[in-house]
């Protein structure tokens, strides 16, 4: 190896490694600025009526969809069962915390094409909104069977109804 080429190489690798505390000094930034953002809900009641898999995509403020909350792990993705049953709606996340969604604290869900750098077909994500201490939630979630898309929004778009006529009365 001559000296040019060991000189590039280290040049290169200089780079690289500056590059990577750059993303990762960034995130700690993010995260020291989330510090208000509330932990997801802990508990769990395990009863699973329906169960999908499929990856976790992120969470992130409500309708904007490019925050990614780093706190409590709510960034990172993942793949994921998501599970619904009389408790709410549960996503266990293998390697890292689950994120519960008690029905009491379930807004809505929509579709999407998009989140946080994951971009799929068009409606091929689900989003579920929640709140927490006044803090509202998207949470991103694609299902691994196209199939399972729709399953899942009538589900939860049914339970949204459920809601809404409960508060009516």
């Amino acid at each position: 190896m001559t000296s040019g080429e060991l000189t590039s190489a280290l040049v290169t690798i200089g780079v690289v490694v500056l590059l990577c505390a750059l993303i990762l000094i960034g995130w700690r930034n993010m995260k020291r600025r989330q510090s208000g953002v509330p932990a997801p809900y802990a508990e769990f009641a395990d009863s699973s009526e329906h169960s999908f898999e499929g990856m976790y995509v992120a969470t992130t403020r409500f309708e904007d969809w490019l925050d990614r909350i780093a706190v409590h792990q709510l960034g990172v993705r993942a793949n994921a069962r998501l599970e619904l049953g009389e408790g709410g709606v549960h996503l266990m996340r293998p390697g890292t915390s689950d994120v519960h969604i008690p029905w009491t604290a379930y807004v809505k869900v929509t579709r999407s094409s998009g989140m946080v750098g994951k971009f799929v077909e068009k409606d091929g994500l689900i989003v579920i909104t929640w709140v927490k201490d006044d803090f509202t939630f998207d949470t991103g979630f694609r299902p691994r069977y196209h199939e399972d898309t729709a399953k899942i929004y009538q589900l939860l778009a049914s339970h949204q109804a459920d809601a809404a006529e409960q508060e009516t009365n």
